[in-house]
């Protein structure tokens, strides 16, 4: 018998047991109520989840990889997240993944089952050829999803990284992690739904491990995303903006700079700011090890 009753995303809400009966103003709001405190429950957990962001970008800075792994709505939160990493900051499509139980199909609709076997997971992982310099972050809001478990697991038998995301007080998974991110979003507005509160805290502490590890590996100059991957006609657009607002040039010289430098924002600024040819420019920033502001520091001291 799973003793859901120990969950702390399973119990009840006092505050919603009559949301049936209101009026759907009076519904939406007591929902909004709720979910106002998903922002403060992950508050209290930001040292972990800097903890996180140091082990990832140490590991990646390394040749490892962030892997994602969750069932359910968790899993399809882990592959957002990865899916949005090559756009925003021209990462190998191979650095961040999400992994999901049941797989593609499970993405699109929900496939239940595969959530409880814990060696799907350990399946999955050497699919990808999951390594001990990789970094696997376990998603579960309960925190006591098999599938889960076993693929953080079989990471630690390996000597990987391992960090666990739940939102429950009683989270095996919490255990078995390295680092253990729990914020505790308390009951849902629906009772067990947990992609709700508990998976809208699962958003936004995975924004952070993959925002803050792509700032610490300067893929972001001032709070610009100076990587960003030119791939439609908006992101070509927001890249001539970036290289405007960064080297304070016009739209003209921006397009210029973005051709002489293969649509690199980046390498553009640095055109821009510098006058050094595209050569140089790239010799700068791997020196720098593709930090624009470091890049820069070394350009000036070096006149």
């Amino acid at each position: 018998m799973i003793q859901l009753n120990q969950l702390t995303t399973e119990r009840r809400n006092p505050q919603t047991t009559h949301i049936d009966e209101l009026d759907t103003l009076a519904m939406v709001t007591l929902i909004n109520q709720e979910d106002q405190k998903v922002p403060l429950a992950v508050a209290e957990v930001l040292p972990q989840i800097a903890a996180a962001i140091d082990v990832i970008t140490g590991r990646l800075s390394h040749g490892g990889r962030l892997i994602y792994i969750g069932a359910g709505t968790s899993g399809r939160l882990g592959i957002l997240d990865a899916v949005e990493c090559p756009p925003t900051y021209s990462t190998d499509p191979d650095l961040v993944q999400g992994l999901i139980a049941g797989g593609l199909p499970a993405i699109f609709k929900a496939q239940e089952g595969a959530e409880d076997d814990p060696q799907l997971a350990q399946h999955d992982l050497e699919e990808i050829r999951f390594a001990k310099s990789d970094v696997l972050v376990g998603i579960a809001a309960s925190g006591r999803t098999p599938y889960v478990i076993g693929g953080l697991q079989y990471a630690k038998e390996l000597g990987a990284a391992t960090i666990a995301v739940s939102c429950s007080t009683v989270s095996k998974i919490a255990e078995i992690a390295d680092i253990a991110i729990t914020p505790v979003t308390g009951p849902e507005a629906i009772t067990g739904s947990t992609r709700m509160k508990a998976g809208t805290a699962q958003k936004l502490v995975l924004n952070m491990l993959s925002t803050g590890t792509m700032i610490k590996l300067g893929k972001v100059y001032g709070n610009l995303m100076v990587d960003v991957k030119t791939s439609n006609l908006k992101l070509e657009e927001r890249a001539r903006r970036i290289v405007m607002e960064a080297a304070g040039c016009s739209r003209e010289e921006a397009i210029l700079a973005l051709a002489q430098a293969n649509g690199s924002a980046k390498l553009a600024i640095l055109l821009q700011l510098t006058g050094c040819t595209p050569a140089e420019g790239q010799v700068l920033l791997d020196k720098a090890q593709g930090k624009l502001g470091l890049a820069l520091q070394k350009k000036e001291m070096a006149q």
